[in-house]
């Protein structure tokens, strides 16, 4: 049987289960012993949002694929990262899913950005189809960069979470850029898309209590998406220690990354492994059923994550960031900056104040649609072994 269409049902029983070790496992940030927390560990990778192949979902374009079997990993992995950041937004990083349980409204207002039709924020359509506006055609492979600036543009429709989006190009994260970025005063825009519950008063779209505290806010939630390129065709292993530290910050996202065919949203990991979710698995697409609720169970992987050496880890990838507050973003500046004094651990990226003077990154967001514009976003959108600076000892 193909691996790439094993429905969820075949692969469960799959799975091996966490070893029995004294190595702590790392989560998203959180900690946990193997030994007298596995129930939780599984409750928090089955709270995760999981985003696989589908079969059966409207045309993308009206006439183009209707699964993405075979070439859709990386997008997946994409829409499961920024899944997190919109988790973390709107229901919190303590939340959890229980099979059966009734959940908020806010729940199904992030999944429903992602159902795999056109006019979801972060469909597989729209990311699909925002590809062929640069360059990438519908069915065409994306690197961790492709998929993260794609996001980033789709971000800009979705007034719900009214996310500041960066992604930090040359390996670097210029601290005033994404000050500027999230300390802008913004009145919120309605969400059209996601229905008001009869307990809730809406203020443009929100619950007013949340309405009136972001209309005054400061700081816009930060999405921080770092591709990097840490080897050329293995990771170097200076690397590794610092790797382990993203998923231990409280802000962490995780990672995607991997190799053509093979994209997997890392979440954690225990020992010398990574934890990941596997997008390789084709599943029907999910529709409202008659009393207009949306089936979710497929949505959360209820078996054991998978795990791999961090050895074998595709040196492409983009490490990911929430942070909700200015004080997060301070908080993590802070444990970047201690990560550098770690001994064994070689810095992926370099954090500074200021843009340094020998480069320049364009905001693509400001960026308008003419022939210079396509030049100049070229270095962002086509080859990605070519979009990486190589980071060596």
């Amino acid at each position: 049987m193909d691996a790439a269409t094993l429905t969820y049902d075949t692969l469960r029983f799959e799975y091996e289960d966490f070893p029995e070790t004294k190595e702590p496992v790392w989560i998203l940030g959180r900690k946990y012993s193997v030994f007298t927390e596995k129930e939780e560990i599984l409750l928090d990778v089955t709270s995760r949002l999981w985003f696989t192949y589908r079969k059966n979902f409207p045309a993308i374009g009206g006439t183009g694929p209707t699964s993405d079997t075979g070439w859709g990993c990386m997008l997946r992995c994409g829409q499961m990262i920024f899944a997190q950041a919109l988790v973390c937004r709107h229901l919190g990083r303590d939340w959890r899913w229980i099979k059966g349980k009734r959940q908020m409204d806010n729940y199904f207002n992030v999944l429903n950005a992602f159902i795999d039709k056109k006019d979801s924020y972060y469909s597989i359509h729209q990311i699909a189809q925002m590809g062929v506006g640069e360059g990438k055609s519908i069915g065409q492979w994306y690197g961790p960069n492709t998929v993260a600036q794609v996001l980033k543009k789709l971000a800009t429709f979705d007034t719900w979470s009214s996310l500041a989006v960066h992604i930090a190009m040359d390996n670097t994260v210029v601290m005033e850029e994404i000050r500027r970025l999230c300390q802008s005063n913004f009145a919120c825009a309605g969400a059209a898309a996601c229905p008001a519950v009869e307990s809730d008063v809406l203020y443009n779209g929100y619950p007013e209590e949340a309405g009136v505290r972001d209309r005054l806010s400061l700081w816009k939630p930060l999405v921080l998406l770092i591709p990097l390129r840490l080897g050329l065709t293995e990771i170097n292993e200076a690397y590794i220690e610092t790797l382990k530290h993203c998923f231990m910050m409280p802000q962490s996202l995780g990672v995607i990354g991997g190799k053509p065919n093979s994209a997997h949203y890392f979440i954690g990991y225990v020992g010398e492994e990574l934890i990941y979710l596997d997008p390789h698995t084709t599943q029907p697409a999910v529709e409202p059923n008659d009393s207009g609720c949306l089936p979710d169970e497929s949505f959360h992987c209820q078996h054991p994550p998978c795990r791999m050496s961090i050895a074998e880890l595709d040196p492409s990838i983009a490490v990911g960031f929430f942070c909700n507050t200015e004080e997060d973003f301070n908080d993590w500046c802070q444990q970047i900056k201690k990560l550098s004094l770690v001994r064994g651990a070689l810095p992926m990226f370099e954090l500074v104040e200021r843009q340094p003077s020998h480069f320049s990154n364009p905001d693509v967001l400001n960026l308008t649609p003419d022939s210079s514009d396509a030049d100049r976003l070229e270095r962002f959108f086509d080859s990605e072994d070519e979009d990486f600076e190589i980071l060596s000892l």
